[in-house]
């Protein structure tokens, strides 16, 4: 028998949004100590796993004429090699460039003939130490995803060893171009009337997505009001290359600033992201005037699906306050929009907003994917992912740091993803490469954002906060 699984909406526009320039990926830099582990053993370890995580055996088939969104296959000509990349810095090594190699890979488009993801192991850091960089298409995952390779690949035990050769894998044989029209055509008439019928039966998906609509529609009215984000210099054409920056900071010293200061672990992220834009605009010759707005996304992944294959994601968009010169301040304005975004239900209409695509046809939603992305109604995207308390082993090496990756859509040029991980919090900042040539400017920064805040947070208490 055939098979095949059809991207929701959402996974969809992940895709449409993407071209020549945008590059619709996320990823990772993670830092390891020790010796590099053998390619081919990294190779079997990954082979072992991907029963669980059955999507990166999977590659996309478009429907002919465009009469259905994309569907998953299983790939029968899937070539690990291909995916499982290995290489090694000049010496002496170090971090500049590993920087430089991971903005060239992340400013590379996955193949959309294979399965959309890619693992580098990279040796020659230095200091006794190795990274391996992932890549994974955006449409298959989002940041909080139970689903995602590293999730299974590394492990909590540093004296864990390989599991055994996994067991033979058959791929399932796909549909034929005339099934997979036949099949959209078919989704596109029946869903909504399944829905509708469904509507009447309690605890039903179909009347939960109702439910959903109902609830998301005064705030989804709200949102299309939203009107285009300030103008800005982080706002150019995207060109096809980047660059890449990792920062690290001290969850501590967040928690800290939230404890002494008030709002939340995210506010307080949110207020050193426009702190740091600030001195970037600046340092331009910017005379920091409107508030910026950043798309914040929020997860709206359930307890019961922890690893769910897919998005489950909405977003909210707040202002930052880079003109504001005073760092309590700007906490205290980021704390109450955030606040109030809450409140209003933003994420409740974006989320509506979002499913909504799961009825609308393919060719419009591309169209309205693409408006949006024009529209810009951000200025740039603002991550934040709560990571593992404990530290995790890649084949027993214990992992230093993890700096997670935001992908640029067209006409952003700065992109931030922050990521707690055992008492640190990695930033991973992407940049266009020739309208952010000054991204080391925003790395410096980000902790001169915060080492404000902190000194704050300390004269409040009379003496250092820990």
């Amino acid at each position: 028998m055939t098979w095949f699984e059809r991207l929701s909406g959402l996974d969809a526009m992940f895709l449409y949004i993407e071209d020549r320039t945008a590059h619709m990926h996320v990823g990772a830099v993670a830092v390891f100590e020790g010796r590099a582990p053998a390619y081919r053993d990294l190779l079997a370890l990954i082979a072992s796993k991907l029963e669980r995580v059955p999507r990166y055996r999977q590659r996309l088939s478009f429907v002919p004429f465009d009469l259905g969104r994309p569907v998953w296959i299983d790939d029968p000509h899937l070539d690990l090699e291909h995916h499982v990349r290995h290489t090694a810095l000049p010496p002496p090594g170090g971090e500049e460039p590993l920087k430089r190699l991971a903005g060239r890979l992340f400013g590379q488009p996955l193949d959309r003939d294979k399965p959309l993801w890619e693992l580098w192991l990279v040796e020659g850091l230095g200091d006794d130490r190795f990274a391996v960089l992932l890549k994974t298409h955006h449409c298959m995952l989002d940041g909080v995803s139970g689903a995602d390779l590293a999730t299974v690949l590394f492990d909590v035990d540093p004296s864990a060893v390989a599991p055994p050769e996994p067991p033979p894998w058959t791929p399932r044989p796909a549909p034929d171009r005339t099934a997979l029209v036949a099949s959209s055509v078919a989704d596109q008439l029946l869903h909504p009337l399944e829905v509708l019928r469904g509507a009447f039966e309690p605890s039903s998906a179909a009347r939960r997505l109702l439910l959903e609509l109902g609830a998301g529609l005064k705030p989804l009215v709200g949102l299309s009001q939203l009107g285009r984000a300030p103008t800005s210099s982080l706002n150019q054409p995207t060109g096809r290359h980047r660059r890449w920056e990792m920062v690290s900071l001290d969850l501590a010293a967040v928690k800290a600033v939230r404890t002494a200061l008030g709002g939340t672990v995210n506010d307080v992220l949110l207020a050193v992201v426009a702190g740091a834009l600030r001195r970037l605009l600046e340092a331009r010759g910017e005379q920091p005037g409107a508030d910026l707005r950043a798309m914040v996304p929020v997860s709206v992944r359930g307890a019961d699906a922890p690893g769910a294959l897919g998005n489950r994601v909405t977003a909210v968009f707040c202002p930052l306050p880079v003109g504001e010169p005073d760092p309590a301040r700007r906490l205290h304005k980021v704390a109450s929009e955030m606040k109030r975004l809450k409140e209003s239900g933003q994420a409740v209409g974006t989320l509506a907003w979002t499913r909504l695509g799961d009825f609308a046809p393919p060719t419009l939603l591309a169209q309205v994917a693409r408006y949006q992305a024009m529209h810009r109604y951000m200025n740039l995207v603002v991550t934040n992912i709560p990571g593992p308390r404990d530290p995790l082993y890649l084949l027993g090496r214990r992992m230093l740091a993890w700096y997670p990756l935001v992908p640029l859509a067209q006409g952003q040029t700065v992109g931030i993803a922050v990521q707690s991980y055992h008492g640190k919090i990695g930033v991973g900042l992407l940049g266009d490469a020739d309208h952010a040539r000054d991204l080391p400017e925003l790395a410096r920064a980000i902790p001169e954002a915060l080492a404000e805040l902190t000194a704050l947070a300390e004269r409040a208490h009379g003496g250092a906060v820990s």
